[in-house]
């Protein structure tokens, strides 16, 4: 008598041959993912280090007099945010016009100083690589590839690991394989053994990553729509950058400033992000929202991410969970080591895949 039925056979063939050609259809794009994700674990850092290393702390007022300039500048000129660059500490992003109306991006320390500044749509290599990342540098229709391509990942990690889950007493031989180097079996058993190492923090990876393409999508499902209030038409001068800053951060104790978008005359409110203490975000990002009046410099509301519902909680969890950033440096650490283990799960799958058919032709 055996421990499993027939069917469970059948079951299994049928999982394996899902798991080996839904592999060979997308490996190239996971591929992609794979090796653009390892390259973007400390992107940012680098990116700012390849600036200068040289450390200057936040002064919210020599920021505001860089962001006034920048928006003083004549013709079009205009500020749309600032935003934190994730990287090194108290290095922000200012996104704005120029006086030719042109979007353009100025890279700051923390004493406002300017050092670089480049259209936005201007990318570094790693810039590159990040939008590759996100959209396969094809906009809308790359964005749909990576998410359908995802989804894929996903369900072929799931049919990986109901395939290679070892029987009670098998775990040992299943996670250190002992076939001969370079064979068709060694290939088999350290891709089965790989996959068992790291299949689960890979499923997370892989799944919110995918559920960050969907976030629209998501967020309609559960109810967990972005925040926004009415139009707060300006009455007068506004609120600087540097009071704005302050009083959203203290609006929330313990927080700290991430970045904000620059008030206008159709609204006149500071919509600012903050890292609150207790959330996801270990790094340079944040979930809380603080929305300022611009006119007077009172909150209008704040939403702190630890406070948040079921839906914006769920919503607000990809992309921490997705980089590693929930669980500091070493959830990133982490990433990058998922990133590495999924070029060689690949790699090792497509000699496995090479030399089975070079075995049947």
């Amino acid at each position: 008598m055996t421990n499993n039925p027939p069917k469970n056979g059948a079951t299994r063939r049928s999982f394996v041959k899902l798991h080996r050609w839904l592999g060979l259809g997308a490996a190239a794009i996971w591929l992609v993912q794979a090796l653009t994700g390892i390259l973007l674990a400390f992107h940012f850092e680098a990116e700012d280090a390849m600036l200068t290393t040289r450390h200057q702390p936040t002064d919210l007022a020599a920021i505001e007099r860089r962001i006034d300039g920048l928006a003083a500048a004549g013709g079009n000129a205009q500020v749309s945010w600032i935003w934190t660059t994730a990287g090194l500490a108290d290095r922000y992003i200012i996104l704005f016009d120029g006086t030719d109306g042109h979007s353009r991006k100025a890279y700051i320390d923390g004493a406002g100083a300017i050092l670089r500044e480049r259209p936005a749509d201007q990318y570094s290599f790693l810039g590159l690589m990040r939008e590759v990342h996100l959209t396969l540098v094809a906009g809308t229709a790359g964005h749909w590839i990576l998410a359908v391509s995802g989804l894929l990942l996903f369900t072929n990690l799931v049919f990986g690991l109901v395939v290679a889950w070892p029987r009670r007493g098998q775990w040992r031989h299943a996670l250190r394989p002992r076939s001969r180097r370079g064979s068709t079996a060694g290939f088999y058993g350290w891709h089965k053994a790989l996959g068992l190492w790291a299949g689960i923090p890979a499923l997370v990876i892989a799944g919110t990553g995918s559920l960050i393409l969907f976030e629209e999508q998501v967020r309609h499902l559960v109810g967990a729509e972005e925040v926004s209030l009415p139009a707060n038409p300006a009455t007068g001068n506004a609120v600087g950058f540097a009071a704005a800053a302050r009083a959203a951060v203290a609006a929330i104790p313990g927080s700290r400033f991430v970045g904000t978008t620059i008030p206008s005359t159709a609204d006149a409110s500071y919509y600012a992000w903050v890292r609150a203490p207790g959330e996801l975000y270990r790094g340079g990002y944040g979930g809380s929202l603080v929305i300022v009046d611009a006119n007077d410099g009172s909150i209008r509301g704040a939403w702190p991410a630890t406070e948040a519902g079921f839906g914006q909680a769920l919503v607000g969890s990809f992309y921490p969970l997705h980089t590693g950033e929930s669980l500091g440096i070493a959830g990133r650490i982490l990433t990058l080591a998922v990133g590495a283990w999924l070029v060689v799960t690949i790699i090792l799958g497509l000699l496995l895949w090479w030399r089975r058919r070079g075995a049947t032709s």
